[in-house]
């Protein structure tokens, strides 16, 4: 007896600029989800990726420097497993996605509203990263 081949579970992680925490939490999903998940990013606009949320994702292993900041039209009218707010921003502007099959808020503070010198500012985005990589791994199982 075969069994039918398992599809990848497709997740949506939005926020609202995608330029650092949907970013970061995209990487995170495929870094660790292997071929299990199909993981995107996208946001109410799209800003471009902060070079900051590159380094420290670089900090532990996983580049991310490839990927595009993208905007969520790119993405209605599509079936996803997942689809995930990372940031309070898009749970307020996030337009509701029928091909969801479940949602989800993962709130995270904004690490690219922190001012001052770069010391401090990757100290934030390594804050959030973090707190990322925990909410991922958890979501994983």
């Amino acid at each position: 007896m075969t069994t039918a081949p398992m599809h990848p579970r497709r997740v949506l992680f939005i926020c609202i600029h995608n330029s650092a925490r949907s970013q970061m939490a995209e990487g995170m999903l495929r870094a660790w989800g292997g071929d299990r998940f199909d993981a995107h990013s996208a946001g109410i606009e799209a800003r471009g990726v902060r070079p900051e949320a590159v380094a420290v994702m670089r900090e532990i292993g996983i580049d991310i420097s490839a990927q595009q900041s993208k905007t969520i039209e790119r993405y209605i009218g599509e079936a996803w497993d997942d689809v995930i707010t990372v940031c309070d921003e898009s749970v307020e502007a996030c337009p509701y996605l029928p091909g969801a099959k479940t949602t989800d808020h993962w709130s995270f503070a904004d690490p690219s509203a922190v001012s001052g010198n770069e010391a401090a500012r990757l100290d934030a985005f390594r804050k959030v990263r973090d707190e990322i990589a925990s909410a991922v791994q958890a979501f994983i199982g």
